[in-house]
């Protein structure tokens, strides 16, 4: 169960540390920004050329230092949620963010949800259309714990030529990091039913799983800022799985009927995300 909490901080060292986290990037080349940097790690910008209407693939790319981590939409019992912010004036929108499947990372009595390796984040983007020269600007916020947790933003620009191409190697970052991606459901992988209990204390998913899998483990986005994680899962009937998420607290006087959570079930290396819709 998430409920808000602080940043875990070395107050010591954040002015220094902010001071540099702040400052923009060197300038950008082709479809790259810079790689901005960070005591715990460093992330810059890749993007794709347009489509006719000015949508562009993009991705945040996130390298932790070796033992630090960075975090998923929700970060667990510790840390920030990454956050990505275009410039108004350059004429872009972020349309959506999505995340690649994280896992859960035991450290000193508390979970965190995210990643401790490089991570990619694909970015859906609307802007100019192709032909048309542009500068792209964001700022990205994330969180990087290691022993400590660090608050790293960085302003990231690109300069956009009006006859851009796509690299290569930029292109296979952004199909790689849309290659992470929860899967949807499917015949052979799915969540068959979820209910909760009255007391809202616990969910129950009833899952078909893909062949040879023999364990599962869910995440429960709920309200805004609540995830649930402490799952379990054993054989039910008809072949099917059955996990049980613990719950916890919600909002204080919070109604379930006509509510929509999130629901990522991993199994057998593979990972589906779910809409979970409450009567």
């Amino acid at each position: 169960m998430f409920t808000p909490r602080p940043f875990r901080l070395l107050s010591s060292a954040i002015a220094a540390v902010l001071v540099a986290a702040l400052a923009p990037a060197l300038p950008a080349r082709a479809a790259s920004s810079d790689w901005a940097l960070n005591e715990g790690g460093r992330m810059r910008l890749v993007v794709l050329p347009a489509d006719a209407e000015g949508r562009r693939q993009a991705v945040l790319q996130i390298e932790p230092q070796p033992g630090w981590i960075t975090y998923w939409r929700e970060p667990g019992d510790s840390g920030v949620p990454p956050a990505v912010t275009m410039a108004p004036a350059d004429g872009f929108t972020l349309d959506r963010i999505d995340f690649p499947v994280p896992k859960r990372i035991e450290a000193g009595g508390l979970t965190d949800i995210g990643y401790d390796n490089a991570v990619a984040l694909p970015l859906s983007l609307s802007g100019p259309p192709a032909g048309k020269k542009a500068t792209l600007e964001a700022t990205a916020f994330i969180g990087l714990c290691k022993n400590i947790c660090i608050p790293f933003q960085a302003a990231l620009a690109i300069d956009l030529p009006a006859n851009e191409a796509a690299d290569a190697d930029e292109a296979r970052i952004v199909a790689d990091a849309l290659a992470s991606l929860p899967g949807k459901a499917s015949p052979n992988f799915a969540v068959e039913r979820h209910a909760i209990s009255a007391d809202l204390k616990r969910l129950t998913l009833e899952v078909s799983l893909p062949e040879g899998a023999k364990e599962a483990q869910a995440i429960i986005t709920g309200p805004s800022g609540y995830v649930f994680f402490a799952s379990t899962s054993a054989s039910g009937a008809g072949g099917k799985t059955v996990i049980e998420v613990p719950v916890g607290h919600l909002p204080k006087n919070y109604a379930i009927a006509g509510k929509r959570w999130d629901a990522l079930v991993i199994a057998g290396g593979r990972a589906i995300e779910t809409v979970l819709a409450f009567d």
